[in-house]
């Protein structure tokens, strides 16, 4: 189960026992130790404990979300569509705009939106 897994690589990443991740989210550690199997399910309200306490979005620990970009001591957690993949590598064959385009995004939307309109 994902969901699970993630719970556990979150929780050894920071250095947290299941007994220490019980504490910080009000359960005990047989409660953490059945989520991470799988054999349990946490209550909604549990579940968004467990994304507040390790910095992440309950997307993520769902599984419908993977790290897109890395920068140096950052991760950037978000969902990427395969249509905005599509978009990005429509965009990477002309080199001159894209590169226009990165220099000022929110101008280079605005432009496109106008044109559109």
């Amino acid at each position: 189960m994902l969901i699970g897994k993630r719970i556990k690589d979150l929780r050894i990443e920071r250095g947290l026992s299941q007994q220490e991740l019980g504490d910080i989210i009000g359960v005990t550690k047989v409660s953490v130790c059945g989520y991470e199997n799988g054999t349990r399910t946490p209550s909604l309200e549990t579940f968004a404990l467990l994304a507040d306490t390790f910095e992440t979005t309950t997307d993520y620990l769902l599984g419908r979300e993977v790290p897109v970009v890395f920068e140096e001591t950052r991760e950037y957690v978000g969902s990427i569509s395969s249509e905005d993949i599509e978009l990005i590598q429509e965009l990477r064959h002309y080199p001159s705009l894209y590169d226009a385009m990165l220099k000022d995004v929110k101008r280079s939307v605005s432009l496109i939106n106008k044109k559109l309109r």
